[in-house]
């Protein structure tokens, strides 16, 4: 079963979406970088100073692989979005609480 990856940062949305948007190859990269090491799902989010990133992955390894690849191409992804701290992933399994809804349930 697949695992969902999170990663929360102090950082600027609006600034992440301009990066993204005067950078298109090199947000593609990492994208298709992530896809060859088993990205299933990605999307950035943010809110009041935050910056979220939620990512499906076949497991944690696949991400760790993945990440240290490019971390260097990430990092400056995350400078440029006012990103200070050091990304600290969480994983989750899905648990099976009989009341699933939406998203294919």
């Amino acid at each position: 079963m697949s695992v969902i990856m999170t990663l929360v940062l102090d950082g600027d949305g609006n600034k992440l979406e301009q990066f993204a948007a005067e950078n298109p190859d090199r947000i593609a990269a990492i994208r298709d970088h992530a896809v060859e090491h088993g990205l299933i799902a990605h999307r950035f989010y943010a809110s009041d100073g935050k910056i979220m990133v939620v990512d499906e992955w076949p497991d944690a390894e696949s991400f760790l692989s993945f990440f240290g690849h490019v971390e260097e191409q990430v990092g400056e992804l995350m400078a440029a979005s006012g990103v200070t701290g050091e990304p600290q992933p969480t994983f989750w399994r899905e648990l099976e609480s009989h009341d699933k809804y939406g998203w294919g349930a």
